[in-house]
């Protein structure tokens, strides 16, 4: 599929010059921070050297007091407190350091993952009726809760007193708990808005430390939690979230928790680890536990005291990924038939497709490979207690939320963000759902939001990449959404050398260009362009700059994303 290159309009050129007159760096990295909105010395220093002074004061989000409040009264009459979680990635990271820290500090504590396949998302009545049944007066509930306004007055009845630490967006009227934490409510005024289900958990954290007079340390050692929290849950790497993505990826490569050492043992990577790792290594395994068993593994992993038995998680946890993959790649085998063998859904503006027999624990996943192959707003459904269950992916540009409130009558429930949502629906209202949603997407989405965008932040010479270009760009990291590793394009290279295949369809490859090196490149999924890339012929490459690390050895790599030939 072609790709639409666009370049970004220019920075402003005076900020562009007292930057690089200030720092002493090259314009093409002036003009990347401008980009990132910093204009002056101090703001480049704060950018460039985020530590936890840059933490914001936790009491600034709206009931924090009230939270801190109730947990004290809690642990002082000895009342059982249950940490409550969802099943993914950022629920379980949450309930894990939310449990670690209290567990030192008390011992009336324990901890719930709803049933994926039973429960579902969020908070349940089962899990009310659990902590009832079981003495539970007050729940702490994380990555979930904002818009249980139901189920709140449910547990209410039965005397269990809910904390809920969300960051989803709440819906017109606010559950009635003891304290509701989530930096996008309309009358809390927290500074940022961005952070995960986990770093909510850890502001609660940093709360309770701060008026115990407890060290920044006793909550700095769930920094990796919060790290992978933050890089697989796909939020803003900016502000705040970008100051603890920082600090947790050194936590991760210099000290992480035994859980997670475990994991990058079982996931091949021991050291080295960038947000883009974390995404693509320890995510799918942490995942896999709730999706093909019991996410309650990847807690008892991520919370694990000792080697041994975090071993023994990891090495079941591995094996679930296995699994997970398996299942992964058949579902998405048998949905792109369902399409290709279709003109009429191919000539579609969206994507809708449903068999009753696909694993509800992959379909987010499939939803998303379906978005890579056909570049559109894309819904995978599948039979799930009597009900139908849906996973949806967007493309850049377009508000898949809305586009479901287009279709909530449909729907039993939903919920999610602009690019990902889940959904359930009842099986006789599948039909109406897709007619529906493809109408509600073809009359609201452009179609230049159906091409697939390479953004490039500026035209660079080879020659201008040295040691210090690199070392400078490098601490642009952590990289992610708001703050992605920058795109360069240079124009009239030329191969050095022979092009070759690696892996089947990537091409390996040195370009240079008049007057300097030649540069090691690394195009995946490009080998239709190898019969095209001769020596004596001028071609554009746009592409990110990595550093790759081979038997030790360190040496830059470009990583490119598109190719262009005149």
């Amino acid at each position: 599929m072609s790709k639409r290159w666009v370049l970004k309009d220019a920075a402003d050129d005076s900020t562009v010059q007292q930057l690089s007159a200030a720092l002493n760096i090259s314009p093409i990295l002036s003009a990347l921070l401008a980009h990132r909105g910093i204009t002056s010395f101090d703001e480049a220093k704060y950018f460039f050297r985020p530590n936890e002074l840059h933490l914001h004061d936790p009491f600034l989000m709206k009931d924090m007091e009230k939270a801190i409040n109730r947990i004290e009264q809690a642990i002082a009459n000895r009342e059982k407190v249950m940490i409550y979680g969802d099943y993914d990635v950022d629920g379980t990271t949450a309930v894990a350091l939310t449990y670690s820290f209290f567990s030192k500090l008390y011992d009336q504590l324990a901890y719930y993952i709803p049933d994926r396949y039973k429960e579902g998302y969020g908070i349940s009545n089962q899990g009310i009726d659990y902590a009832a049944e079981n003495g539970f007066t007050v729940v702490i509930a994380l990555d979930c809760g904002i818009k249980s306004v139901d189920k709140i007055a449910y547990a209410n009845t039965r005397g269990v007193d809910f904390i809920i630490c969300d960051h989803h967006l709440p819906g017109d009227e606010l559950p009635a708990a003891v304290a509701i934490l989530d930096p996008k409510r309309q009358d809390c005024d927290y500074p940022y808005k961005e952070l995960s289900g986990c770093g909510i958990g850890f502001k609660l954290i940093q709360a309770y430390a701060e008026k115990n007079d407890l060290p920044f340390e006793d909550v700095a050692e769930y920094l990796d939690l919060v790290a992978i929290s933050i890089a697989c849950d796909i939020v803003h790497i900016t502000g705040e979230n970008r100051v603890l993505a920082h600090l947790g990826t050194q936590k991760i490569n210099t000290n992480p928790c035994i859980g997670v050492k475990m994991l990058m043992e079982v996931a091949g990577k021991t050291k080295d680890y960038t947000i883009s790792d974390v995404v693509f290594l320890l995510g799918p395994r942490i995942n896999a536990a709730g999706r093909i068993d019991d996410a309650r593994h990847a807690v008892e992993l991520l919370i694990a005291c000792h080697e041994d038995a975090a071993r023994e998680k990891g090495d079941m946890i591995n094996i679930r990924n296995t699994e997970r993959k398996g299942h992964d790649l058949q579902i998405t085998e048998e949905a792109l038939s369902v399409i290709d063998n279709n003109a009429a859904l191919i000539a579609r503006k969206s994507t809708v497709v449903f068999n009753e027999n696909w694993h509800k624990g992959v379909i987010g996943i499939v939803a998303s490979r379906l978005t890579e192959k056909y570049y559109r707003p894309t819904v995978v459904l599948t039979r799930s207690n009597g009900h139908v269950a849906g996973s949806a992916r967007s493309v850049l540009g377009y508000d898949l939320y809305e586009a479901l409130c287009g279709c909530s009558d449909l729907l039993i429930q939903f919920g999610g963000h602009k690019y990902a949502a889940g959904l359930t629906m009842k099986p006789e209202n599948v039909p109406a759902f897709m007619e529906k949603f493809e109408e509600v997407v073809s009359t609201t989405i452009t179609d230049d939001l159906l091409v697939q965008q390479i953004t490039i932040d500026a035209e660079l010479e080879l020659k201008d990449i040295d040691s210090k270009f690199y070392r400078i760009l490098t601490q642009f990291s952590p990289f992610g959404p708001e703050n992605m590793s920058p795109v360069f394009i240079s124009k009239n290279v030329y191969v050095s050398g022979n092009a070759g295949l690696v892996g089947g369809n990537h091409v390996k490859m040195f370009i240079m260009q008049p007057g300097s090196a030649a540069f090691s490149c690394i195009a995946f999924n490009h080998a239709e362009y190898l019969p095209l890339l001769k020596n004596n012929v001028p071609f554009d490459v746009c592409y990110t700059i990595e550093e790759n690390i081979w038997r030790d050895q360190r040496t830059i790599q470009l990583n490119i994303k598109g190719i262009r030939f005149k």
